[in-house]
């Protein structure tokens, strides 16, 4: 694959900015750390080159100057609200997170559960953290917040928050998604900072959308379709070209909340401190480390494309309003863009149209078809059949072309896949018995012990990582989590694989 952008410079580039924007606030900066702080594959899409974990690399090399702490709603806990890249809800997140931090090194200074509600799920929460040696502080709504700023900027305000204490020159306030309280906990504890005579200051780092391209870059659209669900919208920073005369591209939210932000601050602060615009209080140089803008262009319009599809399946899955998936249709529209310019769409489809047209009837009379698309720009296809789903004769397809393996060889042996099949039918109990992709690849794993073409198909699956793969039908569980831990890039229609409504 192409790159187009430049992480190394990136890195440098950042952490200096960091160090720079700590050192104008006398070497206590609250720093809002926006977006994902591990595995950010967002950003790794549409910009080829982009460490999916330069920020965990970014604190390992501040290390010594940081203290973090990690923000989590407490409705986003009642909820179990979803993180949809890993699959996993809002507050196991926040303990990956946790866990990731400390395989770089780096320890977690305390958990905040901001706009604090008494519910058993996030009381439990609470403990699970406490009974661990996590400090959690929790952090009750304030009422008339954002708008009662002498509410807000008083001691029945910000006052009344538990004060986080902290020794290190910068802390990092991060949080698994938006809307955790990151920024109403980082003006708080410049509130009570101030109050002891500390002249702390406050940023943002948020990669998206990129203040320095313009307004209707692809990268920045894709983040508009990345954030669909919630409505954001890119837009001029109308106080930044008032007051600097220059164009730079914000969004609606901080735009929105920045007068407010404004009137707070210059409550706390001295006044050469305040901002003068929602984009002074960034900190982001992704702009300046992109190397080849074509190359990030084309990828950021895949990456529109992919939301589309995913938009699309959560809205049939119930999870989505349909404004979401019109929201980034019309993106597309903008950008002329059709669902069948990701490659791997059409294949998908004709794998699917071609087993029922010669194969007769598939399971409910649905056969699915899958497409992946190698990183030489072959497109691999398979379908579902008795034995297996249409992902798992797909990624094996996959992998036996990458090892140079004959397409007629059997990776995994029969009595293998025969065992499997017996599990699910007389253990499990389970009504569909063909293997899915998390079990295909154990049976590879076992098979791998005493075929050596299976051994050496097994070593090849790390190649797939980063490839392009389209599903004619909604995938199961099991497909979903294979791909997603081989690092696929998954899209697939709307549709049912299945008459059935419960699908395990």
């Amino acid at each position: 694959m192409k790159t187009g952008f430049d992480n190394a410079l990136y890195l440098q580039e950042q952490s200096e900015e960091i160090l720079k924007r700590a050192r104008s606030f006398g070497n206590k900066l609250y720093l809002e750390f926006g977006g994902k702080l591990a595995y950010d594959y967002h950003a790794a899409r549409i910009l080829p080159g982009f460490d999916p974990n330069v920020k965990l690399q970014l604190l390992q090399r501040l290390k010594d100057e940081i203290d973090v702490v990690i923000c989590i709603y407490s409705g986003d806990i009642e909820r179990k609200k979803i993180r949809a890249d890993f699959g996993i809800a809002y507050d196991a997140d926040t303990l990956l997170i946790i866990d990731n931090l400390r395989e770089w090194g780096i320890s977690v200074k305390a958990v905040v559960v901001t706009r604090y509600d008494d519910h058993p799920a996030v009381n439990h929460f609470i403990n699970r953290l406490e009974r661990r040696g996590i400090r959690v502080y929790k952090h009750r709504a304030i009422k008339g917040y954002p708008t009662d700023v002498d509410l807000i900027v008083s001691d029945s305000g910000y006052g009344a928050n538990e004060y986080i204490e902290s020794d290190k020159p910068i802390v990092i306030v991060t949080g698994p998604g938006p809307s955790s309280g990151k920024m109403a906990t980082c003006l708080s504890q410049v509130y009570h900072e101030h109050k002891r005579g500390i002249p702390a200051g406050y940023a943002k780092f948020e990669t998206f959308p990129v203040w320095n391209l313009p307004l209707n870059h692809p990268v920045n659209i894709a983040y508009e379709a990345a954030t669909a669900d919630i409505g954001d919208i890119n837009m001029v920073d109308p106080f930044h070209l008032e007051h600097y005369h220059k164009m730079a591209v914000n969004y609606n939210r901080d735009v929105e909340i920045f007068p407010v932000v404004r009137r707070i601050c210059e409550r706390i602060m001295k006044p050469e401190q305040c901002y003068k615009s929602p984009t002074d209080m960034g900190v982001n140089r992704v702009g300046f480390a992109i190397s080849d803008d074509e190359v990030v262009r084309e990828a950021s319009k895949q990456e529109i494309i992919r939301r589309y599809f995913r938009y699309q399946c959560e809205y049939t899955l119930g999870g989505a309003e349909r404004k979401t998936v019109d929201r980034v249709k019309v993106l597309m529209d903008n950008l002329g863009l059709k669902d069948t310019d990701r490659k791997v769409v059409e294949p998908a489809r004709a794998a699917a149209l071609h087993a029922s047209q010669t194969k007769g009837k598939g399971n409910d009379g649905f056969f699915c078809g899958a497409a992946l698309e190698l990183p030489d720009g072959t497109i691999v296809s398979g379908t579902n059949s008795p034995l297996m789903h249409a992902a798992s004769s797909c990624i094996l397809n996959a992998v036996k072309m990458v090892a140079k393996l004959p397409d007629e060889l059997q990776l995994i042996a029969p009595g293998v896949i025969d065992s499997v099949r017996l599990l699910k039918k007389n253990i499990f109990r389970s009504r569909r018995v063909s293997l899915d992709l998390d079990e295909t690849l154990i049976a590879l794993s076992v098979s791998a012990n005493s075929n050596p073409t299976a051994k050496l198909a097994l070593s090849r699956l790390r190649k797939l990582a980063g490839c392009e793969m389209h599903i004619s039908h909604l995938p199961t569980p099991g497909d979903e989590a294979g791909l997603r831990k081989l690092g696929i890039n998954l899209t697939s229609d709307a549709k049912f694989a299945s008459r059935d409504l419960f699908i395990d």
